[in-house]
């Protein structure tokens, strides 16, 4: 089993971000085979850990471990990288975080004739604004104060009193 950097491009780094999938597929730019590991990086940093489930053309790379909120910063080029400077890379991800319940929730007013209607227009707002300009709240379970806003899967300011104080 042999151990490699790939790099994700900068646009599809932008979807992983924002959507859990179990895999990504990238251009099979390094000559990996089924079986081994791959560190991805994105923006010269370690993103996360995979390993190859396919490679014919492209690479079907399976999540094993993800770093897409805590990055490590590289300065290594994609191709194959000797099992010491894998392995140091691979710790520093860590282990896998606990997981806890998070309540996740978009809400917006919306003038409607009947709840079904009111239900169809939510739905024709998100896919027309999408996570590029609808505001997602996220909080633990159970603490409703810690709320928190994100667009484009970062945290993002909702308060115009306080963007008004920045200017």
């Amino acid at each position: 089993m042999a151990q490699f950097v790939v790099i994700i491009p900068e646009g599809q780094w932008a979807t992983e971000r924002l959507f859990q999938h179990d895999a990504v597929t990238v251009p099979a730019s390094v000559a990996a085979e089924v079986g081994d590991e791959v560190l991805l990086v994105a923006e010269e940093q370690v993103v996360a850990l995979a390993r190859v489930e396919k490679a014919d053309g492209e690479l079907a790379l399976a999540y094993l471990r993800r770093a897409f909120d805590e990055p490590v910063p590289v300065a290594l080029s994609e191709g194959p990288v000797d099992e010491a400077t894998f392995r140091r890379f691979a710790e520093r991800l860590g282990a896998p975080a606990d997981r806890k319940p998070w309540l996740v929730s978009v809400a917006m007013p919306i003038e409607a004739a009947n709840p079904a209607e009111a239900v169809r227009q939510f739905w024709s707002h998100v896919l027309e604004l999408g996570p590029a300009e609808l505001p997602t709240y996220v909080w633990p379970s159970g603490d409703e104060l810690a709320m928190q806003a994100f667009v484009l899967g970062a945290e993002a300011n909702q308060d115009p009193e306080e963007e008004d104080e920045d200017e």
